[in-house]
């Protein structure tokens, strides 16, 4: 073993493949069928795509339902691609998914080959209009504004008469993702769009009073991010007297931002922290009841479903709720209803332990020598790991191991790295000569607690951090491996550790 943290401190260690050895192979497929397994059953609660995949997400809340219309990533190889589909819950936990309701064009001539972001509102006599994005790669515009609209939400009928494009002030070839809410002190509607203008990105306003007719009104909000980025799927929405704005960098982070004001036309705020999750967590869109606010988006697969690859386009959803400050700012915590489905309790004894961690009665405190773990025995299906980090070094670094190999070193990690000021994700045993997969930027050094609720559900994992921040990750073997906490040179007390199924 010490051979094995020398190496590991030296960074020598070479990155380990999945699935090498029979074992390993074994316990991958087990975990792959239990994560498809539960990606169709109705209690959820990271729900694939009866199509296949989830992709960007227009959360719509309608008589006490959610109703969450997705492109649906089907992989299936189709002239077209990326209809829209929907599922609907009423507690973030059980889900109906009804699959596609709007198809994209029959033909390669269609301008909606394939679709593209949008939104769903209800006008004042009870019918619903859908705005979506209509691509296609052989045309020039290649994108453009469409319409439909539907009685039940599931039956919908084009109107390619309302179809319409960027003007000379916008970039024709970046003109997506249409945003639409009514305005009741205007009596209008309002349609963000997302685009470019003078070489960066820009979130667009258009104004309409029918929802056929729609006037360029200019640029809403600049990027003010200090790069050229689009800002892709916007929301805007009134919450608690706060207006939010919401939008996901296309590069180089591709997380999501948001920003905040009592008054639209004293612009916004850029608050301190003005994310929720990292790039393991796109395309969020905002919603409300009136009393609860939500964030919807997805986490991408892995190219190959290999735990060391990098991340596809479309993957399965995750929802954050978000807490409002007294100052206006947000942060994300975990579903009450995801919590409340989970309350099997399990028993958290380590299997095997560095000999210099003393533990008791759910208690682990590690001495600080150069790599100590406790691992725990595999779980299977959802499940909430919970504890408190305490009197640990303001330049240390530990955290969460998946994935346990024979020297019981982590091929997947989470690391609370004091030091950088960062909760890292590697998906390699390599921690201290690779580079992280993901980050957010999180100063905790000199904080008294980390308080971690971590749900593992149909391989991805959402680890929230005194209800403060949330850090979402794609690990395949976060099921049916052997998982620890470790700690490096690091002096860290974990108390009240808990599991629940």
């Amino acid at each position: 073993m010490r051979r094995i943290i020398v190496m590991l401190l030296l960074g020598t260690l070479s990155l380990s493949c999945i699935g090498c050895s029979a074992g390993t192979s074994e316990a991958k497929q087990e975990a792959e069928e239990q994560y498809l397994g539960e990606s169709i059953d109705n209690h959820v609660v990271f729900p694939a795509s009866v199509e296949g995949f989830v992709g960007d997400t227009m959360p719509f809340y309608d008589d006490g339902t959610y109703n969450i219309f997705y492109l649906a990533d089907q992989r299936n190889g189709k002239q077209g691609y990326h209809p829209w589909a929907m599922m609907q819950t009423k507690d973030f936990v059980n889900y109906d998914d009804k699959g596609v309701v709007i198809n994209y064009g029959e033909t390669i001539k269609d301008q909606d080959i394939a679709l593209g972001t949008g939104s769903v509102i209800k006008d004042k006599n009870g019918k619903y209009h859908a705005f979506y994005t209509g691509h296609n790669d052989a045309y020039e515009p290649k994108e453009a504004v469409m319409h439909a609209i539907s009685d039940d939400l599931e039956n919908w009928e084009k109107v390619p008469e309302d179809t319409f494009y960027a003007n000379e002030n916008y970039a024709k070839n970046d003109f997506r993702d249409p945003y639409v809410l009514y305005m009741e002190n205007e009596d209008c509607y309002w349609m963000l769009v997302t685009t470019r203008s003078n070489n960066t990105g820009v979130i667009a306003k258009y104004t309409s009073k029918d929802l056929k007719t729609w006037k360029d009104d200019g640029v809403f909000f600049e990027n003010d991010m200090d790069t050229d980025s689009n800002m892709e799927c916007p929301t805007l929405l009134k919450y608690k007297n706060k207006w939010y704005l919401s939008f996901s960098d296309q590069w180089p982070n591709r997380i999501v931002h948001y920003r905040f004001t009592d008054d639209l036309k004293a612009g916004f705020k850029k608050p301190q922290r003005d994310f929720f999750d990292g790039n393991g967590f796109y395309a969020g869109r905002m919603e409300t009841d009136g009393e609860r606010l939500f964030i919807v988006g997805w986490n991408g697969t892995k190219v190959g479903h290999a735990d060391d690859a990098e991340y596809d386009w479309g993957g399965n959803m995750v929802t954050h709720e978000l807490i409002q400050a007294k100052d206006g700012s947000l942060s994300p915590v975990m579903v009450n209803e995801v919590e409340a489905s989970m309350t099997n309790s399990l028993a958290v004894a380590p299997e095997k332990m560095t000999e210099s961690i003393k533990s008791d009665d759910n208690t682990l405190n590690f001495a600080g020598e150069e790599y100590e773990v406790a691992g725990f025995k595999k779980l299977l299906g959802s499940y909430i790991v919970s504890g408190k980090f305490k009197n640990f070094d303001e330049n240390g670094m530990f955290g969460f191991a998946f994935n346990l190999d024979s020297e019981n070193v982590g091929k997947l990690n989470i690391v609370f790295n004091a030091a950088n000021k960062r909760i890292e994700f590697y998906n390699t045993d390599n921690i201290m000569a690779e580079v992280p997969q993901s980050y957010v930027d999180y100063d905790f050094g000199k904080m008294d607690e980390l308080d971690v609720k971590m749900v593992i559900a149909d391989g991805v994992v959402s680890m929230y951090v005194n209800n403060d921040i949330v850090f979402t990750e794609r690990m395949y073997l976060s099921q049916g491996m052997e998982w620890g906490i470790f700690s490096v040179k690091s002096k860290v007390s974990v108390e009240d550790l808990k599991v629940y199924k």
